[in-house]
């Protein structure tokens, strides 16, 4: 075989041209050699399609800036007149397809009459110019069976091989230019010639050549290559190949496969050797087409169990399950990884080989690696409401549910073998039970959706009924199944509860002596006796929203067809009785135990009954007169201690004993004094309490963490159990999937981009202050808060006169809406549809949009502001069925609320479609009331006052569940825990000081504080966080005023229970609108982040970056565009500009220099600040004349953090944990200082100690005492300090002009104190905070960032903490272009970045990607990936450079010889 001259040059390791340079920072790589030859006219090797060159290498950044060129060079008009220039490259094209068309003709005719060899030749490659620039209009039919013909007699050529190469290329090229042309190449039988030069190649570039040729063909005439035998012509000699050219061989067998008929000819089968082998390669766009091929192939011989386990006999499971591995070399795209999974389903399905091999090659471990690292948040697609069921969780169950088959029916012949297999060999099974089963169970308790619950459950009750094995009870009990029964009988969906009924019947019959009492310890009996009291044969549905459109089959199908295989259309009715719940639970309850079961006494556990009686004198303690502060803590303790043990004794509490007994609530009810439930008011007597209410939670803190954070740990995880338990939030989601635009009268005459109500407006029966509205249905956005649906309709239906000439406009326009809403409606009455068309919709679009984002995200802050004045306040009072509709929710919210009360929470789909009619009557007039839930400084003990403002500073949101529902008294533990947790230095230094004082420490060293606060993550709920999640990917989330009101209510209450990244999905959507949520902003291309935003170019100076900074907020900070940068006389613009600018500016504020922060003695001369403790504004004098410049360096940076967040910008900015609590508006006390200065914090404890013990002595008037204590500081007179009352460090500032001349006495000692501490954390930085606060508020409200606790919010502003895990590095690494990941370049690279420190690999992080913080997610989230592609430069590699393109994270690395070679050129 000959390797012709005239081949291109293998550039395998060069990016695509569309990787250009994009930054000043790029260099110019080798490959001028191949662009000459390429020059020369032999384009062979680049006439590649998508095959060759995935085109989602193109940076986003990139194709963004050509479409707007494109945009700015062509116009925009709409019609060819108004564009001249237009009509004049009309006028061109049209005249030179006339010339190509005389051309071709000629060319033709020359071709099919000459002989000359030397002559062909030159005609060939006249021929190959102009059908490389021709267009389609100069070909037609009758010339493409001309040239057909000639070229296929000229392709077989026997003797003159470069009239081989010209004439396949020509057909290569009409392929391109007129496609129907493919029809005649094929009448003139090209594919055998083709096929015939693939079986015996003699030349490499003209074998090339046949390829690009037939995946050209291939694509059009995939049954005629198929019949030709091109799967095995282009297969055969493919490893000669290289990987561009081996990825077009295998797009011409997925082109072919994807019309393989019912029963694939030999040829097909001939392939999957070969096909099988390729899956070994590590390129992963071959692999991911081979991987289809082999899909393709198995759902057409699915029904042939003989030709299935020929499939199999060629390595196919094995092969495949290696794909699986999540270590594998070659990482799969999620549909092609998704679809092994389900081609192993189908082997399984269809051939007793494939089921045998996967049982013996334990892909239980397999799978269960899968659902254990797959984030189930993440199961349904983000973007798309596409089918539920299409997601890998839902694949993996299908396969795993294969894999444990049904008892056979008659003469089943592949049942029966399976069957035997497990029979034969039940150590596999036990194996697959023991990896599946723990996993599976785990699913189940995180609030996965009802598709994938029901098919762990139905996976679970075919294994009980499988396994023979008493080892299955023991791996049921380990994991709990009892508990999880428990749970599964709440919810709300017949097929699931059903299935989980199913289970317990096995259970009980196969182990009933081991499940017997466990399930009376869990709630078991007791929940299948909860469901024998309800109505029989009441559906129980899933909530679903009442918001619908067009809705696919496959979305309402039946979950009894949701996991199998394939379903006739006959068989689409539910399988489930409506009475199949009740007939489960009768059966179970008659055949395993009696009524003492359930008698109240009898079946209560020892447990149980004890937990019962300590509540009890726990709530008995609540009574005790409150000036027993001795007995109560004596018996307090006393209490809880028994309580404790039983939590830590070997035979754990369950989760039903323990929410049974009351235990919680009592807990709730002692540390809060019965405030728990309470609202709390300014003025109201109970706030007397909130001293004491204080001291309790520090005592319980106290004990608590007397013994580290095992105990609070052991507490948490069992509140958390009980309330995934008990909780039964519902996930409401719409059916519509089409945003359209729509017109809403209702309450401004607006078009919103997504459907709306209709409600016809009616008067309640004996209103007499009021009119009638209109007798018909209007449009009402859905979104819009009642309070603005009383603010439209007042003026139409008050009947007193209108007195101001702003109420008789709003009542001029209400009416016009109205008018032009009936007239819509009118036209469109005969449609069942709620939405109605705004009859503009493709002119409005664009610029409603962002309209539409305004008034979601602003709507709630509008409303909250508007409540507050006496004229807008609503006026009228709205109900649904008689039942009062809350005014604060939407209307959407409103409506859903009621139907969940007014229907127990279950809804049907007939009802909430339905159109609604509300009454309005006029509203009481009570006296505005600015409700505080908790009352500011209303304490005589400051202290406690950061905790309890937090901890009484919401109501819990159970809107919908009635006044104290039974996880309410859970959700205030929760909190109250995680306030301990919060505040953990301040409660246990505070309770110390307050013992040194009463003589109960003797020692000021006794003061330290060591405790270690719970790990955050432990207060995450993944149940609630996934039900979260699900409602976020609902196509009706587009603020979060469309989300169920109980989530909103959450959030505002208790964000702790949500993890970090539904936050920030939630934060998103609230503060930017929907186009922000579903895509993680940082380090993506622009154009995917901010969707339909517009973007702006600024010019930056990189010698005045914080003046540049100031000129972009001024004028780009408060619009909502995205802001890219330039530098003035630098090339490049796009992501890693930006993110090097934000750099920048973040290290010009650390400039001590600028008077913003507290002076850091470690820091260096002209070096940015970097404090241990981080950034903390510095105390200022209001006097000072620097002190208004400091405070506008404050807006400028609150306006800078406000749009790195908008823009999804990264900082690189080192806030101390004290500066984040005033971001969120927390307030601070003396023990906060502890984290800005711990050396200061300490001495003023101890300061603050000795005051207290001054203080208890005068107080108790005893010499003797007095005597005793000891007033000294560490041996010293507070005297002898010689302290003035200046702030330590900013002797300029004055901390009390009272006591501006004084020192520091024991008399003075606590105003000392006070002084010290108003300065550093109070009146001392009030003015920049609050100037920072209003720079971030230019911006987008800062309230939107409450929702987050220090760290996260450090995270959200700066990224990850931790840069490299080096155990995920391959994941998240892209290679290309000549390097894999096993490359010795790459491995040496990876080893040199484990090697750095962390300044190291910041500055590889600066290099790579314009910052040096990972975003959010880490590596993970950098979007585009990382990609290191082998760089061609000089002869010497070694002398070369690396260069990046850091608008796509794209390194171009030398391919170094050595590691030593490397790690010089990076260090």
């Amino acid at each position: 075989m000959e390797n012709r001259g005239q081949k291109r040059m293998e550039v395998v390791g060069e990016p695509p041209a569309d990787k250009r340079a994009c930054n000043s920072q790029d260099f110019t790589s080798g490959g001028s050699s191949a662009q000459a030859q390429q020059a020369n006219g032999n384009t062979d090797a680049d006439m590649d399609t998508s095959s060759s060159a995935s085109p989602s290498s193109r940076s986003d950044g990139e194709q963004d800036r050509e479409e707007e060129e494109e945009e700015s060079d062509y116009g925009s008009c709409d019609s060819d007149d108004a564009d001249p220039r237009r009509r004049v490259l009309q006028r061109f094209q049209r005249g030179r397809s006339t010339g190509d068309q005389l051309k071709l003709k000629s060319l033709a005719s020359r071709l099919s009459e000459e002989n000359d060899p030397s002559l062909q030749l030159t005609g060939l490659t006249e021929l190959c110019e102009v059908l490389s620039f021709c267009t389609e209009d100069s070909l037609s039919i009758v010339m493409a069976d001309l040239l057909s013909r000639v070229l296929v007699k000229l392709a077989k050529h026997e003797s003159n091989a470069d009239i081989m190469l010209l004439a396949i290329r020509a057909i290569t090229y009409l392929c391109d230019v007129y496609p129907r042309s493919v029809a005649f190449l094929v009448k003139h039988e090209t594919i055998p010639a083709l096929c015939q030069r693939l079986l015996t190649i003699e030349y490499l570039d003209v074998a090339e050549q046949c390829l690009q040729a037939l995946e050209k063909i291939s694509r059009d005439q995939p049954v005629a290559c198929l019949n030709a035998g091109a799967i095995m012509a282009v297969l055969s000699y493919i490893d000669f190949f290289s990987t561009s050219i081996q990825r077009v061989a295998v797009s011409t067998v997925v082109n072919i496969c994807r019309k393989l008929p019912p029963e694939p000819p030999s040829p097909v089968m001939d392939a999957v050797p070969v096909l099988c082998n390729l899956l070994q390669y590590e390129d992963r766009q071959l692999v991911e087409s081979v991987a289809i091929c082999l899909t393709k192939i198995a759902d057409q011989v699915s029904q042939s169990p003989a030709m299935l386990d020929q499939l199999c006999s060629h390595g196919l499971i094995h092969q495949s399950t290696h794909l699986l591995n999540l270590n594998s070399r070659t990482t799969l795209s999620q549909p092609v990884y998704n679809g092994v999974i389900g081609l192993l389903r189908k082997l399984s399905s269809g051939s007793t080989l494939a089921f045998r091999t996967l049982y013996e090659l334990n892909i239980g471990y397999r799978l269960k690696e899968i659902i254990s690292t797959y984030d189930i948040s993440h199961s349904v697609s983000s973007t798309q409401p596409i089918h539920p069921c299409s997601n890998q969780v839902h694949e993996v169950l299908k396969l795993v549910i294969e894999l444990l088959p049904a008892s056979p029916v008659g003469d089943n012949q592949l049942a029966l073998e399976k069957e035997s297999f497990l029979v034969d060999q039940p150590n596999l099974l036990q194996q697959f039970g023991a990896d599946m089963l723990p996993v599976m169970t785990q699913v189940l308790k995180s609030g996965a959706s009802v598709y994938v619950s029901y098919g762990c459950l139905s996976a679970i009750h075919k294994l009980t009924c499988l396994s023979k094995s008493d080892d299955l009870a023991e791996l049921l009990n380990n994991a709990n199944i009892s508990s999880v029964l428990a749970g599964i009988f709440s919810r709300k969906d017949h097929h699931v509860v059903v299935v989980a009924l199913q289970i317990a019947e096995v259970l009980l019959e196969k182990y009933r002596d081991a499940f017997l009492n466990s399930f009376i310890k869990e709630g078991v009996f007791f929940a299948i006796a909860a469901l024998l009291t309800s109505d029989r044969g009441q559906q129980i549905n899933p909530v679903s929203g009442f918001i619908q459109g067009s809705v696919p089959k496959e979305i309402v199908k039946c979950l009894c067809q949701s996991f199998e295989g394939s379903v006739s259309s006959s068989s689409q009715t539910c399988k489930v009785g409506n009475d199949s719940v009740y007939i489960l639970a009768t059966r179970i309850k008659e055949s395993f135990f009696g009524p003492e079961v359930f008698d109240s006494q009898k079946g209560l556990t020892d447990v149980l009954q004890n937990l019962k009686n300590l509540s009890a004198e726990l709530n008995d303690l609540v009574t005790v007169p409150v000036d027993a502060h001795v007995l109560h803590g004596e018996r307090f303790f006393s209490i809880w201690n028994q309580i404790m043990a039983r939590l830590k004794e070997r035979e754990s509490v369950s989760t039903f004993e323990f929410t049974e007994s009351g235990v919680v609530k009592a807990l709730a009810n002692y540390l809060s004094n019965g405030l728990y439930e309470r609202k709390l008011n300014k003025g109201d007597p109970e706030c007397d309490s909130l001293p004491l209410v204080g001291n309790r939670f520090e005592v319980f803190t106290r004990l608590l963490w007397s013994d580290g954070e095992a105990t609070p740990s052991a507490l948490i995880q069992k509140l958390q159990n009980s309330l995934s338990s008990l909780e039964n939030y519902p996930i409401v989601l719409s059916q519509f999937l089409k945003q359209r635009n729509c017109f809403a009268a209702i309450p401004n005459g607006r078009c919103i981009s997504y459907p709306v109500l209709r409600v016809r407006f009616a008067k309640a029966e004996g209103e007499t202050c009021l009119r009638d509205y209109s007798p018909n249905f209007v449009t009402v956005d859905p979104l819009c808060y009642l309070d603005a649906v009383s603010q439209c309709l007042w003026p139409q239906v008050n009947l007193e006169p209108l007195n101001s000439v702003e109420a008789k406009d709003q009542a001029i326009e209400c009416q016009s809406s109205q008018l032009q809403s009936t007239s819509i409606s009118c036209q469109g009455e005969s449609s069942s549809h709620m939405e109605i068309d705004c009859p503009n919709a493709s002119q409005l679009q664009g610029s409603q949009e962002e309209e539409d984002q305004d008034h979601l995200i602003d709507s709630g802050e509008e409303n909250s502001s508007s409540s507050k004045e006496e004229d807008v306040r609503p006026r009228l009072l709205f109900r649904l069925e008689g039942l009062e509709l809350d005014p604060s929710l939407t209307v959407y919210q409103a409506i859903l609320s009621h139907k969940l009360k007014s229907e127990n929470e279950t809804t049907n789909d007939s009802k909430l479609s339905e159109h609604h009619t509300i009454t309005y009557e006029r509203a009481p007039q009570l006296a505005v009331s600015h409700e505080n839930l908790f009352p500011l400084r209303s304490m005589d003990n400051d202290e406690h006052h950061p905790f309890l403002s937090y901890l009484f500073a919401h109501r819990l949101g159970l809107r919908h569940k009635g006044t104290s529902p039974p996880e309410y008294a859970i959700l205030f533990l929760l909190k109250s825990l995680e306030g301990m947790n919060r505040f953990l230095f301040q409660l246990i230094c505070h309770e110390r000081i307050n013992a040194f004082g009463e003589g109960r420490l003797e020692s000021l060293d006794d003061l330290t504080v060591q405790v270690r606060p719970v790990p955050y993550a432990e207060f995450v709920s993944s149940k609630l966080t996934e039900k979260l999640e699900q409602q976020l990917r609902d196509s009706f989330a587009v603020s979060p005023c469309g989300l169920p009101p109980c989530f909103n209510d959450l959030m505002a209450s208790c964000p702790f229970l949500f993890s970090f990244e539904v936050k920030s999905k939630y934060f998103r959507l609230a503060a930017f609108g929907p186009q922000q949520v579903h895509n993680q902003p940082q380090h993506l291309g622009s154009s995917n982040v901010h969707g339909s935003l517009p973007r702006k170019k600024f010019l930056a100076c990189r010698e005045k970056i914080l003046e540049s900074a100031a000129k972009m907020m001024e004028l780009h900070g408060t619009q909502k565009v995205a802001v890219e940068v330039a530098y003035s006389e630098e090339v490049g613009t796009g992501l890693g500009p930006t993110l090097e600018f934000y750099t920048l500016v973040s290290r010009a504020f650390q400039n001590p220099d600028l008077g913003m922060w507290r002076s850091d003695p470690s820091s260096l001369a002209g070096k940015p600040m970097v404090p241990p403790s981080g950034l903390f504004p510095r105390p200022w004098s209001a006097t000072s004349a620097a002190f208004p410049g400091v405070l506008q360096k404050f807006v400028l940076l609150g306006t800078v953090v406000a749009k790195a967040l908008q823009d999804g910008r990264v900082l690189d900015i080192p806030f101390s944990k004290t500066f984040y609590k005033l971001i969120l508006g927390q307030e601070l006390s003396s023990f906060d200082i502890h984290f800005v200065d711990p050396e200061l914090c300490k001495t003023l404890v101890e300061l603050q100690a000795l005051a207290r013990r001054r203080k208890v002595i005068s107080e108790s008037q005893s010499d003797v005492r007095a005597a005793k204590c000891d007033l000294s500081f560490r041996g010293t007179k507070i005297e002898d300090l010689c302290l003035d009352f200046s702030l330590p460090g900013y002797t300029d500032y004055v901390l009390s002009p009272r006591f501006a001349n004084d020192m520091v006495n024991l008399g003075n000692l606590e105003e000392y104190v006070k002084a010290i501490v108003n300065a550093t954390v109070c009146n001392g930085i009030k003015k920049q905070v609050e100037a920072f606060r209003s720079g971030f508020n230019k911006v987008f409200p800062i309230e939107h960032l409450k929702i987050f606790n220090e760290e996260e919010l450090e995270t959200l502003l700066c990224g990850e903490r931790d840069l490299f895990n080096m155990n995920e590095v391959l994941d998240h690494i892209k290679f290309d272009h000549g390097y894999t990941s096993s490359s010795p370049p790459v491995q040496n690279l990876l080893e040199i970045l484990h090697e750095f420190d962390k300044e190291q690999q910041r500055a590889f992080l600066q290099f790579v990607t314009g910052c040096p913080r990972l975003p959010p997610g880490g590596l993970a989230s950098l979007s585009p990936k990382l990609t290191i592609v082998r760089k061609h430069g000089s002869d010497s590699s070694e002398t070369d450079l690396p260069s990046v393109m850091t608008c796509a994270n794209y390194l171009k690395l030398p391919p170094y010889s050595s590691k030593v070679t490397s790690l010089f050129i990076f260090v």
